[in-house]
């Protein structure tokens, strides 16, 4: 009895343990950090495809063994070290559950066997750690699609700058100035690094584009790229993809409805076997 009392005391001490590691990380993290130059003027003057890494070293090489979604984080603008972080602590959090419930079980008279809450914890670790995994794939699927939207806008408002006259360069600037919101925020910081390091813009666009995993955000910069070295007028061809893009879309809004739809008939189909079984019931009780 004495063993049983004095594991179960550890495993609380553990989950206690993880429970103040996690709260100490998440206030480290929470507090704002002195700004530091020289990273900053590193990120800006990197070549491209380089990737700054930021963080401490053990966090980096965590995240490295989680492998964590790049593109997905790169819209989202968080870092592999803040993905591996997010992790570590919602798989401390669910490790730390079991154990603090057995805990609260024991001081109210309530003995569990050691097994329940190792293997507790570690299922939940393990399943808190990939909703995290999950949610960051589910807000990236709806940063994409919004992102997608406003590039339908952005589209036209390039070929209304083209129309009035504006040179390639200007109506990108113009285009990204008149709208608010993180999407072209992320354009217009785009269009500052390529002002800022003296690149084109169409080649800064295809850039995040590709890190991203927006392909029509690089559909705008090789229109764009056409019309900056031949001249070509090209206000039309924005049009026209534009309201290609809607179109597609609607229609990927459409294929997802009706994949709710039918994934909605399913509890309807057991309410009605349900409600069947409730009225022969009688009868067969009958028999």
């Amino acid at each position: 009895m004495s063993l049983i009392v004095n594991w179960q005391l550890a495993v609380a001490v553990l989950g206690g343990s993880a429970v103040g590691l996690g709260l100490f990380l998440v206030v480290r993290e929470a507090l704002p950090a002195t700004p530091a130059l020289g990273p900053a003027l590193r990120r800006l003057h990197q070549p491209p495809g380089q990737v700054t890494r930021a963080g401490p070293d053990w966090l980096a090489g965590l995240s490295r063994w989680l492998r964590p979604p790049h593109r997905q984080l790169a819209l989202l603008d968080r870092t592999p070290e803040q993905y591996a972080l997010s992790v570590l602590l919602s798989a401390l959090i669910g490790f730390a559950t079991p154990a603090v419930l057995s805990a609260v079980l024991f001081l109210g008279g309530v003995s569990l066997p050691l097994v329940v809450p190792v293997l507790g914890s570690l299922g939940m670790a393990f399943l808190a750690g990939l909703v995290a995994h999950r949610d960051v794939l589910a807000r990236a699927e709806a940063a994409r699609d919004e992102f997608r939207q406003a590039v339908c806008t952005y589209l036209d408002l390039v070929a209304l700058q083209l129309s009035a006259a504006h040179g390639p360069v200007q109506s990108l600037e113009r285009a990204a100035a008149v709208c608010d919101g993180w999407v072209f925020d992320r354009i217009r910081e785009a269009l500052r690094i390529a002002q800022l390091q003296m690149h084109s813009p169409w080649d800064e666009l295809q850039a995040l584009a590709d890190r991203i995993g927006i392909p029509e955000l690089g559909d705008v910069g090789a229109i764009m790229r056409s019309s900056g070295s031949e001249g070509a007028q090209v206000h039309e061809t924005l049009r026209s993809r534009a309201d290609s893009l809607r179109d597609q879309i609607r229609t990927d809004n459409l294929a997802k409805a009706e994949g709710i739809t039918s994934r909605l008939d399913i509890p309807g189909s057991l309410l009605v076997f349900v409600l069947l079984g409730f009225a022969v019931y009688p009868f067969l009780a009958r028999l």
